[in-house]
């Protein structure tokens, strides 16, 4: 008799070992000590994996991944004039960033003018603003966007800013068919997630599918949406609620584009998404490889769509929500972790949230330290040597079948409140988001959950302070100079003829895109478009949900 013929076996040992109360992943997916063969005897690889560029693209969208082409290294940048951002961009170019990304201030998030009332304090502070034209000109001045791909992040005023992105690139003289980006143009998110809404549901999926529309007519190389479960996961969510209501959106805005007329594969090709990487390392990357898998069940089974058009192509970020006030240099091996598990879970782009993302808008220091992250990673780790290396493995395999199994039903969840829209306007996914954030915000502050130098591991007092970024403090008032002198300079009959045509082609539901196209070479504000479209659809109210 050996040895090995006495001992018990890994699974008996584990079995028998003393353990916590219940193991489970950050989602609440329980978890055993060990895995083996047996989870997976009755799994089929073939219909469960493909090989990676092959339906159902679990093991990715392409089949050599990182060997041929890495992912987009695309840190958000966006801060006071956009002058401002403009030189923050050309410098990430510099340091090797291979895509751009900006974000907005919230006035131009709820379509507000730098000027308006409502804005004081706030232009410029979180991000750039953008009033008009000349703006949008400044942002990308030169910057060729023939050979970098661009990366929109607004919502319910995106066919303004598009609008402005277009009328700019043609004023530069750019073909339009040879622009490469993506605007994010997901308003239904807005509702319950980040809170930065205008118009109601419905009105607003219109909207959006009039941007999709005539990006899938005009702009090949443009994603029309890049779909939203980051500040889904942000507000609160579990993993598999994350890509329950992302999908649940798609849904939403594929079935407006299919009642305009437009076949599934004119425009579901260039459907793009952005979703959160967060602190559960192996549990965010079977999300990832769940979410290829259903996704492209999703639009071949349900909608029909050619499978080449079913692939998920996806761009994360690193939790922001994760980055703590407390230790914040802690937060760069926070970053570093979310970022190799974006890697092994297959992302075509990422951007690592910046270790003083509890602070402020990050400095060029802490942008430059994410964007190290992410090369160290690309350059040194040996993660794109391989595509998908964790198939196989017992775990992985059954946390992303678990993590699947629990979106679908949530989707269902979805379709059973009368689908994305109905379930904003009832309030049931404010109500479900709130819930299970509450849930986790009681782990944290009970203990369940350890947050190190939050809840443990507190550290010192007088603990070295880091150096800050903040935005100049004369930002505000240049933003509204630069807005006045636009005012004054432009022709106001030409601006009221193009908003007079706007908010006719609204009221009649037309597709509005070339309208505002016009009204914005005519140096209209983004405001006053967005107060003739207000005019006509009117504005969102929140209905309470408790």
């Amino acid at each position: 008799m050996t040895v090995s013929d006495t001992r018990p076996s890994t699974t008996e040992q584990a079995a028998a070992a003393p353990e916590q109360a219940d193991y489970q992943t950050l989602s609440g997916i329980p978890v055993d000590a060990v895995y083996d063969a047996s989870r997976l005897e009755s799994w089929d690889p073939a219909t469960k994996l493909g090989g990676p560029g092959e339906y159902p693209y679990t093991r990715g969208p392409h089949p050599t991944m990182y060997r041929t082409r890495q992912w987009t290294r695309r840190q958000v940048v966006g801060l006071g004039t956009a002058p401002e951002t403009n030189e923050r961009n050309k410098y990430v170019i510099e340091q090797g960033q291979t895509g751009l990304s900006n974000d907005y201030d919230v006035p131009t998030l709820i379509g507000l003018d730098s000027d308006d009332p409502r804005a004081v304090g706030e232009v410029g502070r979180t991000g750039v603003a953008i009033d008009t034209l000349p703006d949008m000109y400044d942002l990308f001045d030169g910057i060729d966007l023939e050979n970098i791909s661009v990366s929109m992040t607004i919502n319910h005023p995106a066919f303004v800013l598009v609008a402005q992105y277009v009328a700019a690139a043609q004023m530069r003289g750019f073909d339009l068919r040879k622009l490469g980006g993506t605007v994010q143009n997901d308003p239904l998110k807005d509702f319950y997630a980040q809170k930065t809404y205008i118009f109601p549901p419905a009105p607003s999926v219109r909207l959006a599918c009039d941007l999709i529309e005539y990006c899938a007519q005009h702009m090949p190389r443009w994603n029309g949406i890049s779909l939203n479960g980051y500040n889904i996961r942000e507000a609160g969510t579990t993993a598999d609620q994350e890509l329950a209501f992302t999908f649940a959106h798609a849904i939403a805005y594929i079935e407006d584009l299919l009642g305009r007329g437009l076949p599934i594969d004119s425009f579901i090709g260039r459907f793009s998404f952005i979703f959160n990487v967060h602190n559960d390392f192996l549990e965010e990357i079977a999300k990832l490889r769940a979410a290829r898998r259903v996704w492209a069940q999703l639009i071949h089974d349900r909608f029909g769509a050619d499978p080449k058009n079913a692939k998920l192509r996806t761009h994360v970020q690193t939790g922001g929500s994760t980055m703590t006030y407390q230790q914040p240099e802690v937060n760069l091996i926070r970053g570093a972790l979310q970022a190799m598990a974006g890697a092994l879970g297959g992302v075509q782009s990422m951007a690592v949230s910046c270790f003083d993302e509890a602070y402020s808008i990050p400095s060029e220091f802490a942008q430059r330290m994410s964007l190290r992250t992410q090369q160290v990673v690309a350059y040194e780790s040996g993660i794109t040597n391989v595509v998908d290396p964790l198939a196989g493995s017992y775990y992985i395999e059954s946390l992303t079948d678990e993590i699947e199994r629990r979106t679908w039903d949530w989707m269902g969840q979805v379709d059973a409140q009368g689908g994305a829209i109905r379930g904003v306007e009832s309030g049931w996914l404010e109500k479900t988001v709130s819930d299970t954030a509450h849930t986790q915000q009681l782990q944290i502050m009970n203990g369940t959950r350890t947050i190190v130098g939050v809840n443990d591991f507190k550290g010192t007092q007088g603990e070295r302070p880091i150096e800050t970024f903040r935005v100049d403090e004369q930002s505000e008032k240049e933003q509204i100079r630069r807005l006045e002198k636009v005012r004054a300079e432009r022709d106001a009959s030409e601006v009221e003829r193009t908003l007079d045509e706007l908010q006719k082609v609204v009221g009649e539901g037309g597709n509005v895109m070339e309208a505002v196209i016009a009204a914005s070479k005519a140096h209209a504000s983004q405001g006053e478009i967005v107060k003739r479209v207000i005019a006509e659809v009117g504005e969102y109210v929140a209905p309470p949900i408790y």
